[in-house]
């Protein structure tokens, strides 16, 4: 059998369960066929998803010579565009990770810390002693108003009112069914004027991009002029704008082996990459986040107490190292990952994985949701329990929110560390309280799956206290 455990049920009746029940979809299947089975989404095309650790770190170890995984994500073109990271294989793929993991990481994050806790600071200035907010709107902000000053090096004007408007306006389009669904079905992605749900994105993309070219033009000649100045007698080669940490900055300064720069189009492709997937990708993190400590109000105390010994003005890496807190994020990152599974893989030659032989052209994706369900890794999993996450540690193959191998998230780091000092911080000054009738239950958002609805949350403003009781876990669906 070329695939293993094929889903009998016809293509269409999948994609539609895929696109409208992704969760329990998984679960049936996986109740059915255990932890690997192959999924027909597309007429004659399958791909098989495995649950298994030990197969997904034989997928993960695969000579991305021997892989194709860019071009399987072909559904990310309108976004993205050709150049993202997310759409290349082989040689451009390896020169794009290499120009643009360094901003995610070492120095540049201590200098990201404390612009995310003002940020989030100032988006409660308005909330007085109470308020109740449409939480997951609230951490979409933050999010974006982090990657425009993190990654975009935009200051408070009209570009920047602009970009955030339109990025808005794009991600809440793509959270509706029917246009999240047009990314699915590209053979419907007409462009039928602007009051047509295709016609609309349309529309919006180049609004963005008019925006996104002129600040890469401005930039550009912004560094031009600063290595003129720095080029004349008496000036220092320190001054000025190439002092910019940014990312934007940083890829435009970046050159390949060859001494090659980025083009405006790889750049545009990028940011539209790191703005579209980036912040919202943390942005549901966050909001699931916050909804458990709604639901445990002691972990809520627990983290306090934890960032209470760090004094009264902690450092944001201290923040990011708390064991608790990290623990929570974890938890919070395993019970619903924001993407159910891995970048797929096409075979280029015949392959072992998890001890079932694919010939070549068979696409394989680790399934993350199923494997962090997995009761032999996680008991009990469907309670929220931290916990877990400070009694052992879990290995890439088990716990793999942001994939791994040569597809693995080069903004992990960066989003991890968001994640836990946005979260501190509001924790730090309001409790929550959970302000919607139905509990919030999973649902897709373009090609994230993320809480339905707004996620109305009651923020009352407290005082630094430290009690830290013992949790008790709740199951979930």
């Amino acid at each position: 059998m070329l695939f293993p455990n094929p889903v009998p049920s016809p293509a269409g009746w999948q994609l539609f369960r895929w696109l409208f029940d992704p969760l329990t979809f998984l679960d049936q299947c996986t109740d059915r066929w255990g932890s690997t089975f192959s999924l027909g989404l597309v007429t004659g095309l399958r791909m098989t998803l495995v649950a298994d650790p030990e197969a997904i770190a034989d997928v993960f170890a695969l000579d991305p010579n021997h892989i194709e995984s860019g071009s399987m994500n072909y559904l990310l073109e309108p976004l993205v565009g050709l150049n993202s990271l997310l759409l290349l294989d082989g040689s451009p793929h390896r020169r794009h990770r290499k120009l643009l993991l360094p901003p995610f990481h070492g120095e540049r994050m201590t200098a990201y810390g404390r612009l995310i806790c003002d940020l989030t600071r100032q988006q409660a200035t308005d909330w007085g002693s109470q308020k109740v907010i449409a939480g997951r709107k609230v951490t979409q902000v933050i999010t974006l108003k982090t990657i425009l000053k993190a990654v975009f090096g935009l200051v408070d004007g009209d570009r920047y009112g602009q970009i955030q408007v339109l990025a808005t306006k794009i991600l809440d389009l793509l959270g509706s069914p029917l246009t999240s669904s047009l990314l699915f079905l590209p053979s419907l992605q007409r462009d039928g004027g602007p009051w047509s749900p295709w016609g609309y994105f349309l529309k919006l993309r180049h609004q963005l991009d008019v925006l996104l070219y002129g600040e890469i033009a401005d930039r550009r000649a912004e560094q031009s002029h600063a290595q003129q100045d720095a080029a004349q007698p008496g000036q220092s080669p320190n001054r000025g704008p190439s002092d910019r940490t940014d990312i934007l900055s940083l890829l435009l300064a970046a050159r390949d082996e060859a001494g090659q720069p980025m083009s405006d189009e790889e750049i545009r492709d990028e940011l539209m990459t790191l703005l579209l997937a980036g912040h919202e990708t943390t942005a549901t993190s966050l909001a699931w986040a916050l909804w458990w400590v709604t639901q445990f109000p002691a972990m809520g105390d627990r983290i306090r107490a934890e960032i209470a010994e760090l004094g009264p003005d902690p450092e944001p890496m201290a923040i990011a190292k708390l064991p608790y807190l990290n623990a929570f994020c974890q938890e919070t990152l395993r019970i619903y990952p924001v993407a159910l599974i891995g970048s797929p893989r096409r075979l280029l030659k015949p392959t072992t994985i998890g001890g079932h032989d694919y010939p070549a052209g068979a696409i394989v994706s680790p399934n993350i949701y199923s494997a962090h369900r997995r009761p032999d890794l996680y008991p009990n999993p469907t309670q929220f329990q931290p916990e877990r996450f400070l009694e052992r540690s879990f290995s890439n193959s088990e716990f793999l929110t942001f994939g791994g191998g040569n597809r693995s998230c080069i903004g992990m780091a960066f989003a991890q560390f968001e994640m836990k000092l946005v979260l501190a911080t509001l924790l730090m000054d309001w409790s929550v309280a959970y302000a919607g009738v139905v509990p919030p239950r999973p649902a897709r958002r373009g090609v994230t799956v993320g809480p339905n609805g707004p996620l109305r949350l009651r923020m009352t403003r407290r005082d630094r206290v430290a009690p830290a009781p013992a949790p008790t876990p709740q199951t979930v669906a």
